[in-house]
C-alpha cells in the first residue's frame, strides 16, 4: 500500500468515529410517525417499516446460516433453558416480557412495530432459512456473520426511524440511551456483551458469530441510522 494512502484512510476511519459518536438519538424524516402509537401511519411509512424488519430478520437468518453461532438474546435464552429445564421458546418469551417491563422506568411506548417486529421477524427466520448458505470454509463463515450484522443494522436504520415503535430488545437500547445521553453504538454494544455473559454464565454457548454480533451490531446499528436518514429523506 501506498504512503500517500494512508491519510485517505486515516480520514475514513475517523469519519466512522465520528459518525459512531455523534448518533446519539434516533432522527426523525418526513416518512416518520410523528408517535409511535400511530394506528394509522402514511404508507411511505409502513413500507419501510415492513422493509427495515424484512433486512433485521434476513441478517439474523444470516447469522443462524452461518453456522458460526448464534445471538446474544439467543444464548442469554439458552442458558436460563439449562439452567431452569424450560424451553429455549419459552425463556425467549419470558424474556422479551422482561425487557418490555424494563420500558416502564425508561418511558418506552410500543407501537405497530413492536408487533410486527414479532411477527415479520419470525416469518423472514422460517422462510429464508433453507434457502441461505451453510458455508463449510471458515473464511465464508466469517463473511456470511459480518454480512448478517451489517444488514441487520441497516434494517434497525430503517424500522427505528419510521418511529412507530421498537421492539423489546431496541425499545431498551432507545430508552436507555435517552436516559443516559450516550452514543447508540456504546449502548448497544454495552447491552449485548452484558446479555453474552451472563447466558455464558447460565450455560448458553457462545460462538464466533455471537462475539462479532455483540460487538459488531452497536457500530452496525449507528451505521445504519445514518445511510438511512441521509439516503431516504
Amino acid at each position: 500500500m501506498r504512503e500517500k494512502e494512508w491519510p485517505k484512510i486515516t480520514l475514513k476511519m475517523l469519519k466512522f468515529i465520528r459518525i459512531f459518536k455523534l448518533i446519539k438519538k434516533i432522527p426523525r424524516t418526513s416518512w416518520s410517525s410523528k408517535k409511535p402509537l400511530n394506528i394509522k401511519p402514511k404508507i411511505k411509512t409502513l413500507t419501510f417499516l415492513i422493509f427495515g424488519l424484512f433486512l433485521f430478520g434476513l441478517g439474523e437468518t444470516l447469522l443462524l446460516a452461518s453456522g458460526g453461532g448464534v445471538s446474544p438474546w439467543t444464548v442469554l435464552a439458552e442458558g436460563i433453558s439449562v439452567y431452569s429445564s424450560y424451553s429455549i421458546g419459552l425463556c425467549t418469551f419470558c424474556i422479551s416480557i422482561a425487557v418490555l417491563i424494563l420500558w416502564i422506568p425508561l418511558k418506552q411506548k410500543p407501537g405497530i412495530g413492536t408487533i410486527l417486529n414479532a411477527i415479520i421477524i419470525s416469518i423472514v427466520l422460517d422462510v429464508a432459512l433453507p434457502y441461505l448458505p451453510n458455508p463449510e470454509n471458515y473464511g465464508f463463515k466469517l463473511l456470511q456473520i459480518i454480512i448478517g450484522v451489517l444488514i441487520t443494522g441497516i434494517g434497525s436504520g430503517f424500522y427505528l426511524i419510521s418511529n412507530l415503535g421498537p421492539g423489546p430488545r431496541d425499545g431498551l437500547m432507545t430508552g436507555i440511551q435517552k436516559v443516559s445521553g450516550k452514543p447508540i453504538a456504546l449502548v448497544r454494544s454495552t447491552i449485548e456483551v452484558t446479555v453474552v455473559f451472563f447466558g455464558w454464565i447460565l450455560g448458553g454457548t457462545a460462538g464466533l458469530g455471537t462475539i462479532i454480533f455483540a460487538l459488531g451490531i452497536g457500530p452496525a446499528v449507528a451505521i445504519g441510522i445514518y445511510f438511512v436518514n441521509k439516503n431516504f429523506k
